[in-house]
């Protein structure tokens, strides 16, 4: 009998490969790369935006989905609050009463007006108009007491009071609208619409009302 030596297990031989990981620069130029492609392309959005962005609130032939103000009591509050107790001889502002023919309203303040040796303008906005919250804000703080002094602002909302408006010839086709009425309480014809957007929009209205009411 021959005899046999047994040989040990043969082990397996383990292959190991080598992964090279990529270069820290290939990675950070890619990062960079992308970044670069998405603020372009949030660059070119905003200034698409800016260009279709008007200049004035432009009114449409319906009512505005921004919320009107619910009364006059709405639109005085806040920053137009000071002017209940109006600082003579600065500007005065009266909201116009919810109900009732705009002809017959703005012939009575502006009765009340003359009588104290103020002038009246009729003043149509909105809450969503952004010219008429900085006119507005500018009225609150005094900043317009000087330029129009002795002036009182008749004020009616351009959603709410849409219909009553025209029909008494305060139509416009951009807020916010001053109107200069004539002795019957209805428009007389001489009235400024629009204005710029942003912190300059009270500065760019006030000499064109100036020149509206001769002074």
């Amino acid at each position: 009998m021959i005899g046999s030596t047994s040989l040990p297990p043969r082990r397996a031989s383990a292959t190991i490969v080598a992964v090279r990981p990529a270069s820290r620069s290939s990675f950070a130029s890619f990062v960079v790369a992308g970044s670069a492609w998405l603020l372009a392309r949030l660059v070119t959005v905003a200034a698409l935006a800016a260009v279709a962005a008007p200049l004035s609130c432009k009114m449409s032939d319906e009512p505005s989905s921004g919320a009107p103000s619910a009364d006059p009591a709405d639109r005085a509050t806040g920053a137009l609050a000071a002017s209940a107790s109006p600082r003579p001889p600065g500007v005065a502002w009266i909201a116009a009463p919810d109900g009732g023919d705009v002809a017959s309203i703005v012939k009575r303040e502006a009765a009340g007006a003359r009588s104290s040796g103020r002038a009246l303008l009729v003043y149509v906005g909105a809450t969503w108009c952004e010219p008429c919250q900085h006119f507005h804000h500018a009225v609150a703080s005094g900043a317009l007491d000087k330029d129009l002094a002795g002036t009182s602002f008749l004020e009616f909302d351009a959603d709410r009071d849409r219909d009553r408006l025209r029909a008494a010839g305060y139509a416009s086709k951009f807020i916010p609208l001053f109107v200069l009425p004539g002795s019957d309480g209805r428009s007389s014809g001489r009235f400024i619409e629009g204005s710029i957007k942003g912190d300059g929009a009270a500065a760019e209205i006030t000499p064109r009302l100036r020149g509206l009411i001769g002074r």
